[in-house]
């Protein structure tokens, strides 16, 4: 890794530090360059601007979503076990540490700041989601009965974060529930609905 771009990660993790600690209003950029170990002039070279640098954290966020590979239906396996590896991994996904905390940070600040909220989801509206592809596909292919892939998609992942991901996400406790019974019983409701018409 180049000098640089060693200077800027450091910069990104002093800033998720600082503005976890103390949230974006009263985050310090002098505080952010201290914990970064670089200079403010070092630090304005790379973010011009405190606003800049919560910018490139939620493309961080963005970023980790968009890495999932994409995921293809295959018409030899049962497509129940197919949404529920698929479901799993993205519960595995969201409620990783690293990415739960990256999560409330951003959320925390989307809620201050309409504006930045709105531009963050239009940036994550543009993402095909690999669940969603997996559905489209399926849907394609005549497995589902035809309705809007994202819609579809949207609708099952809300059903198993209610359960499994919100709340982690607000109390800071994993739910007691067996995560893979729920996931098996919102793919379920979710195959029910969506039946291709025999």
């Amino acid at each position: 890794m180049k000098l640089t771009e060693k200077k800027r990660k450091d910069i990104l993790d002093a800033a998720i530090q600082e503005f976890r600690e103390q949230g974006f209003p009263a985050a310090r950029v002098n505080r952010i360059a201290e914990l970064a170990e670089v200079s403010k002039r070092t630090l304005y070279k790379h973010f011009e601007s405190k606003e800049v640098l919560f910018a490139a954290i939620t493309d961080i966020l963005l970023d980790q979503i968009a890495a999932t590979p994409r995921l293809h239906y295959a018409p030899d396996v049962p497509l129940k076990d197919q949404l529920i590896a698929a479901v799993g991994d993205y519960v595995a996904h969201l409620s990783g540490e690293q990415y739960m905390g990256l999560n409330r940070l951003v959320m925390s600040e989307l809620l201050r700041d309409q504006d930045l909220a709105q531009a963050f989801f239009a940036k994550a509206a543009m993402q095909d989601g690999p669940i969603q592809a997996l559905i489209g596909d399926a849907m394609q292919s005549g497995a589902l009965r035809q309705a809007e892939p994202g819609f579809a998609a949207g609708q099952l992942l809300s059903i198993v974060k209610h359960f499994l991901m919100w709340p982690e996400f607000l109390t800071g406790a994993k739910a007691e529930l067996d995560a893979a019974a729920v996931i098996a019983d919102c793919v379920d409701m979710f195959l029910t609905h969506y039946a291709a018409p025999r």
